[in-house]
């Protein structure tokens, strides 16, 4: 990872400051997820941020190991 200094407005701040505890994040985190949900939402304009959360979400699930498989029912 890569430490840069860099300028933020004080609104920023007080508001990371507010969002980072209520989310158990670290300032620094905050920002970042902002700034991830933010490009994501860029990227993807048709996309409603309830999707982008529950994607991110799913994401992080799998990536701990936190899946179980589907199995549909028979008709």
């Amino acid at each position: 990872m890569v430490t840069n200094a860099i300028r933020l407005s004080e609104d920023i701040m007080k508001a990371a400051v507010t969002y980072a505890p209520i989310n158990s994040r670290s300032i620094p985190k905050q920002i970042e997820h902002w700034v991830k949900i933010g490009r994501i939402a860029e990227e993807n304009p048709d996309l409603p941020y309830e999707f982008i959360k529950g994607v991110l979400e799913a994401k992080s699930e799998m990536e701990n190991g936190e899946v179980s498989e589907f199995r549909f029912r028979k008709k």
